[in-house]
């Protein structure tokens, strides 16, 4: 195991450390596509974490503003001397990678620079599928997919259900920083104010919206789901993402929807859900 960790390129090792989800994902991937999701999964831990690095949001804009750039000299011929730039370039370059995807996820976390809780869960859905859907249509392309088609509609589904299962996943996180991301409307209606959600002293309560959540989630795989058939074999590694995001949502339901309760079960569970789905062909 070590050995093969060892051989990890600096953004295979990159992304299995921060987001090994995704690098779980990634494996499923045949070799020649690996190295381009594990640039794309760099790329996006790069730029989902500038809210944590900067102390105002300024400092926020001038590092997604350089991230914009760096992208741009890449489509322009040029690149700039970074390790994750460097094997992004080269993804780009080998599998024609579509630079709106990339534009879509830097643009996406500007609204991270921002505190204030999103108003509607239309809203919250629309976030998601912006910071999540474009890292799997890239996926999609670097095993050889077109822009459109059932993947591509399926992308949508499961990236916007990873998005809505990560943040329900990070409450407590989010919390932590005295923020909170669920819909104000939910937690008006539930008679939860923000600040109770800050202080971890609504969690019963706050569990019907995070159930109303994870249930948009459900639905949202179940439409993925419904396009299996239509589906080429060679796209279906990126969209085995619904398998992660369904051992989540299970943990999640086994918790009572409490977000501020330990989950049970092992950590190797999603990947062994992940090799399950491949002996079935599903996702």
């Amino acid at each position: 195991m070590t050995q093969a960790i060892d051989r990890l390129s600096p953004c295979g090792r990159l992304a299995r450390h921060h987001d090994r989800d995704r690098y779980r994902v990634a494996l499923l991937a045949p070799p020649e596509a690996r190295e381009a999701q594990f640039a794309v999964i760099a790329f996006n831990f790069e730029i989902a974490r500038v809210r944590e690095l900067v102390s105002e949001p300024v400092l926020g804009q001038i590092r997604l503003q350089w991230w914009r750039e760096a992208i741009g000299e890449i489509y322009e011929g040029r690149q700039r001397r970074h390790e994750v730039v460097g094997p992004l370039g080269d993804a780009v370059r080998r599998h024609a990678l579509s630079r709106d995807h990339f534009d879509r996820l830097i643009d996406a976390r500007e609204r991270d620079l921002d505190d204030g809780p999103f108003d509607t869960l239309a809203e919250l859905e629309s976030y998601a599928a912006a910071t999540a859907v474009p890292v799997i249509r890239l996926a999609l392309q670097s095993v050889g997919e077109g822009e459109g088609g059932a993947p591509a509609e399926a992308a949508v589904h499961i990236g916007t259900a990873w998005a809505l299962t990560g943040l329900l996943r990070a409450v407590p996180h989010h919390a932590r920083q005295r923020r909170v991301l669920l819909p104000a409307q939910l937690l008006q209606t539930a008679g939860i104010a923000a600040g109770d959600v800050i202080a971890t002293g609504a969690a019963g309560r706050v569990a019907g919206v995070v159930e109303a959540i994870a249930d948009r989630a459900r639905r949202h795989l179940a439409a993925a789901r419904a396009l299996h058939r239509s589906i080429p074999a060679q796209a279906r590694a990126p969209l085995r993402a619904a398998v992660i995001v369904d051992a989540h949502l299970n943990r999640l339901r086994r918790a009572g929807y409490d977000v501020f309760r330990r989950p049970t079960g092992s950590d190797a569970m999603p990947g062994l859900r992940l090799l399950w789905s491949v002996l079935r062909g599903r996702y």
